[in-house]
Formats: structure tokens, C-alpha cells, sequence
């Protein structure tokens, strides 16, 4: 029989994956949901677009004035010497008469441009008195006026499937008039934790007890991302109730998620109760923190472990779970996030082997530039530190960081959408 030190050997001489390694078998390894359904377009924020947003009008939909003042046939200046009659007030929402030769058509923001004129000249540059306005003779012609089409032309698409839904493309939407969208359903996504140590929130706390923040950062992540959560609470340290709980997940979700106990020691269940009902890889990552990942099935759902130490299971599902989370909603595209190249206002002369994701938050340089602050300690159990940081710093193997050099930040924005 293995013993402890035995299965610590074996894990040692896992092979070891880079992100971006880990990244792509996991992507491979499941589908996305292909459920539909048909939500109102004020609805959709977060959603992932499963059918293209295609336009049926153009936008704008006629010429129209870009700002307030005077529409004209740009000839007729030099021939009145800038003189014109006003004959006609066209606000936003009314269409004039068209332009008789001579005169000129006093407009506003957004109103249709009255046949026979070319040019607007905003009311800024204008004297008028009376029914007479005096424009100056070196206005531009074709000045100031949106031509109908110019921003999105009749049977354009618009909005890619695939897209997850901000409040810009939900506007785009409706200004093509599209009251519905087809989106995916959301996806259900069982969390639990594992551990007799942990205790809720608002109880009182036992002997070795602590309380279950992984609870709330998992949730807090996976409503960021839209997801529908089923809290599957804290699971007893047994083989039995471990297997009950992923049971439960496998019944009603798309993806199961757990936070800690999927390492090989006796009060970790959870491997072998996913191996009992599916299958279990665990990976070393060449990363730190957050070394250990496990993916694996429950029966046909997908199962993903983090680690439990707070900062280690942020880290990896904000690196991991996310893009695997995005691409089973049917997000298409590249799922990484978006890397900022920004100044180091600190020295790191002791790097690790492995990739390390260290907390860092923007500050005012001496100089009055900004650049990036490092948290002082690496533990992965300091939660504080999460909540005092804005972003990841990524440093690669051995990097050695000066003061001033340019290093690789991932804001916390890029990762909690």
C-alpha cells in the first residue's frame, strides 16, 4: 500500500504545465452549452450573444445635423456675399421644407438636413438679425452634417455571436431596433468546500475553525461572470458525503467547482470521490501561488478543483476557472486577459522558478508618474492582501525586477468579466 510520502513522490513527478498550457487542455476538454433562449435587449447585460445582431435600417437613418445652427447651400454664399434669409426652424424630430436657393434653414442637433442643403455651419460663427443670418465666407462645404449610413449601413452585422453583452453593444442593439436577443442560457455551476474546519460566517467559531471566505470570493467571481450558482455548502471531510455532494452538482449543473481538499492527503476526499463517479487529473502548474489545479469529470459534468488557500484559489480561478467559464457560455475569441506594460516602483531581486502572480496595486511615483506598488509578503494565505491589491503582476521565471523597469500587470477589471 502507498503511503503519504509515496503519493507526494508521485505528485512531484507530474509533469508540470505552463499557463498558457493549462489554459488550452482546458478549453479542449469541454463544449459549450448550446441551450437558447430569446431575452428582452434591456435584459441582456452579461449575457453571451449565441445569434448576430444584424441591421436592418441604416444608422443614421437620413442626413442629419451635427450640431446647432445653420443649413445652407454652400454656394449660395459667395453669391449673397454670406448673407441668407432664415426661412425655415427644423428641431431634432421634424423634417423641413426643402432649401430654396438663397436662403438658409436654422437646425439643430440630430435634425434631418432639409433637401438642397450640403453644409451646416454651426451658430457659434453666425450673426443674425432678424430673418437675415450673416455667415462667413470661408466655412467648409460639407461641413457638419452625418450622412444617412455612416455609421452602420442597412444588413451590417453588428454584434458577433459570441459576444458577452456590455451596456454598449445592448445600446448598439437598440439603435438598429432590436427589442429581443438570442442569447445562451446561463450556466449552472455547482460550487463546494470541503473542510470540517470551516465555519459560516455569523456562527460562532469552534476549536481549529475558521470561516469559509472561499465561499464568497467563488460566488463573487462566478456572479461577475454571469453565471446561475448552486451552493452545494460545505461538505463533510467523509468519502460518503463527498460523493453525495458531487452527485447532487453533477445532477443540475454544467460545471462543478471546489475549493480545497483535492490534494492526497487522509482528510482529502475529494479526489478519490471524483474518481469513484468519473475521472481526476491532477496538475502542477509552474506557477506561484496556486501550484496544484484538478480537472476532471463527474460523470459527464466537468469538474474543477483549486486549491484552498484564499489567495491561491483567487488566483487560479481568476487565471483558470474564467476562461473555462467564459468558453462554456460560447464566448468566443481570445479569452486571455489583457496584459498592461506599466513601471515597477519597487525591486524584486529574488524570483522564483516558476511564474509568479503577485498582488500590486497603482500608486504616484515621486515624479508624479504612475507606477506599481507590490504587496510586501508572497503568502497565498493572506486574503487582505487581495483586497488591497488592483491587479496581478505576472513575472516570468527568474526575472530579476528593478525600480523603473516595465513589467506585465493584469487588472482586476480584466478578470472579474
Amino acid at each position: 500500500m502507498a503511503t503519504q510520502n509515496d503519493c507526494e513522490s508521485t505528485a512531484e513527478r507530474r509533469p508540470t504545465l505552463s499557463k498558457q498550457e493549462a489554459i488550452e487542455v482546458l478549453l479542449t476538454r469541454v463544449q459549450p452549452i448550446t441551450d437558447l433562449e430569446r431575452i428582452p435587449t434591456e435584459s441582456g447585460l452579461g449575457r453571451v450573444l449565441a445569434t448576430p445582431v444584424t441591421s436592418t435600417i441604416p444608422v443614421p437613418g437620413w442626413d442629419n445635423s451635427a450640431m446647432d445652427g445653420y443649413a445652407i447651400r454652400h454656394a449660395d454664399l459667395a453669391a449673397q456675399d454670406g448673407r441668407l434669409r432664415v426661412t425655415q426652424r427644423i428641431p431634432a424630430g421634424i423634417t423641413g421644407t426643402p432649401l430654396e436657393p438663397g436662403t438658409a434653414a436654422r437646425i439643430f442637433t440630430g435634425a434631418p438636413v432639409p433637401e438642397g442643403a450640403d453644409t451646416v455651419v454651426i451658430q457659434e460663427v453666425c450673426t443674425r438679425t432678424g430673418e437675415t443670418v450673416v455667415i462667413p465666407l470661408d466655412v467648409k462645404a460639407g461641413a457638419h452634417i452625418r450622412r444617412a449610413g455612416e455609421d452602420i449601413q442597412a444588413g451590417a452585422r453588428v454584434i458577433a455571436a459570441g459576444t458577452r453583452l456590455a451596456p454598449q453593444h445592448l445600446g448598439l442593439a437598440a439603435s438598429v431596433g432590436v427589442a429581443e436577443l438570442q442569447v445562451y442560457r446561463r450556466l449552472r455551476v455547482a460550487i463546494l468546500a470541503s473542510g470540517d474546519e470551516l465555519a459560516m460566517p455569523g456562527a460562532p467559531l469552534g476549536p481549529g475553525q475558521i470561516y469559509n471566505s472561499n465561499r464568497y470570493t467563488l460566488r463573487g467571481l462566478l456572479q461577475g461572470l454571469g453565471c446561475e450558482i448552486l451552493d452545494l455548502g460545505i461538505v463533510a471531510d467523509t468519502l460518503d458525503d463527498t460523493i453525495e455532494a458531487l452527485r447532487r452538482g453533477a445532477a443540475v449543473a454544467d460545471l462543478i467547482v471546489a475549493s480545497g481538499g483535492v490534494s492526497v492527503g487522509e482528510e482529502d476526499h475529494l479526489k478519490p470521490a471524483v474518481e469513484r463517479l468519473g475521472r481526476l487529473d491532477l496538475w502542477n502548474i509552474a506557477m506561484r501561488p496556486g501550484k496544484p489545479v484538478a480537472f476532471g469529470r463527474v460523470g459527464e459534468t466537468p469538474f474543477f478543483g483549486s486549491p484552498g488557500n484564499p489567495v491561491s484559489l483567487f488566483v487560479t480561478c481568476c487565471l483558470f476557472a474564467r476562461p473555462l467559464i467564459l468558453h462554456m457560455q460560447g464566448v468566443t475569441g481570445d479569452l486571455t486577459p489583457r496584459t498592461l506594460k506599466l513601471r515597477a516602483g519597487f525591486d524584486w531581486p529574488k524570483p522564483d522558478r516558476r511564474t509568479e502572480f503577485h498582488r500590486a496595486r497603482l500608486e504616484t511615483g515621486e515624479d508624479g508618474e504612475l507606477e506599481l506598488a507590490v504587496y510586501p509578503t508572497r503568502s497565498s494565505a493572506v486574503l487582505s492582501s487581495v483586497a488591497w491589491a488592483e491587479g496581478l503582476i505576472e513575472i516570468a521565471p527568474g526575472q530579476v525586477i528593478r525600480r523603473g523597469d516595465r513589467v506585465d500587470f493584469i487588472p482586476f477589471a480584466n478578470l472579474f468579466h
